[in-house]
C-alpha cells in the first residue's frame, strides 16, 4: 500500500488505493472532516448536485469533497461495475479531484438486501473543512474515514474470483472473510496514523451471520468499542460477502 498523499486544497490527505476510490482519508491539521448523511437515498446525478450545494455553502472548495458512502440496488458483475465506475470518476474529474492522477476519495458501495434504491444513490459523504478557534477537544483530533473493503485484494481482474474463502459463507468461512477484511482496515488505519482507540463508528455490511464470532475477531480487537451497525447489505461485486468501513469523526449531521 502506497504512502499517504495532500490533497491540494481540500485539506486532507489520503492513502492511494484504485481507480475508483482511495483506500481512506484524515483531515490535515488546522482542518475536521464533517460527515452529512441523507435522509433518504439520493440518486447520483441529484446527489451530486446536492453535494456540492452543501460544500460550496460551508464555504469550501468542492475539492474539500473526501468521502461518500453509496447504495446500488444489486451487486455488480466485472464489467458492469468498470462502466458504474467510469461514470462516478467522471463528476469528481470535473471537480478537480483527479489533478495528482489518482482518485483521493474514499468511498464505500454496498447493496441493500430489502428496500434498496432502484439505481444508485448517495447515502452520505463528507468534506474536510478549516477548524474553528475555539473546538473541543474530540473535534482537534485528527478525523479520518477508511474505505469500505470486503474480502478481496483490491485492483484484481475479478474481485468474486479472488476473494477470501470463495463461496464459503459456512460460520467458519464468514469469519476467514472478516478476519482478512479487520487487518486490512488496520492497515488502511496505520497509514492515516489512526487506530480501533480512534474510531467514532464501525459499520459491518452482510447479509450472513457473524455473531458466532463477534466477540472473538471484533470486540477483542477494540473494533467495537463504540459497537458496530450492521446493515444487511451485500458488497457492490457479486462474489464477495463481508464488508467493512470505519470512521473518526467529531461532526456529523443528517439532511
Amino acid at each position: 500500500m502506497k504512502p499517504t498523499k495532500e490533497m491540494s486544497g481540500g485539506g486532507y490527505l489520503y492513502v492511494p488505493g484504485v481507480f475508483q476510490y482511495s483506500c481512506g482519508v484524515a483531515a490535515l491539521p488546522g482542518n475536521k472532516i464533517e460527515r452529512v448523511r441523507f435522509s433518504e437515498p439520493i440518486p447520483m446525478e441529484e446527489g451530486f448536485r446536492r453535494v456540492a450545494e452543501v460544500i460550496q455553502a460551508a464555504g469550501q472548495p468542492l475539492k474539500s469533497f473526501c468521502a461518500c458512502e453509496l447504495r446500488s440496488p444489486a451487486p455488480f458483475d466485472d464489467a458492469e461495475f468498470k462502466s458504474f465506475n467510469k461514470t462516478y470518476v467522471g463528476t469528481l474529474k470535473d471537480w478537480g479531484l483527479f489533478e495528482q492522477g489518482d482518485n483521493p476519495v474514499a468511498r464505500s458501495n454496498v447493496c441493500p438486501e430489502l428496500n434498496g434504491p432502484t439505481e444508485p444513490s448517495f447515502h452520505s459523504f463528507a468534506f474536510a473543512r478549516q477548524s474553528s478557534s475555539q473546538t473541543s477537544k474530540m473535534s482537534e483530533r485528527r478525523s479520518f474515514i477508511v474505505s469500505g473493503s470486503a474480502e478481496v485484494p483490491e485492483g484484481t481482474d475479478s474481485y468474486g474470483g479472488n476473494a477470501i474463502a470463495a463461496g464459503d459463507t459456512s460460520a467458519e468461512g464468514i469469519r476467514a472473510k472478516a478476519r482478512w477484511v479487520l487487518e486490512e482496515m488496520e492497515r488502511r488505519m496505520l497509514l492515516l496514523g489512526a487506530t480501533w482507540q480512534d474510531t467514532t463508528a464501525v459499520q459491518i455490511y452482510s447479509v450472513f451471520d457473524f455473531h458466532s464470532f463477534l466477540a472473538e475477531e471484533i470486540v477483542v480487537r477494540g473494533a467495537a468499542r463504540n459497537g458496530v451497525t450492521w446493515h444487511f447489505n451485500r458488497p457492490p461485486l457479486t462474489g464477495l460477502d463481508y464488508e467493512m468501513d470505519c470512521r473518526g469523526i467529531s461532526i456529523e449531521r443528517v439532511i
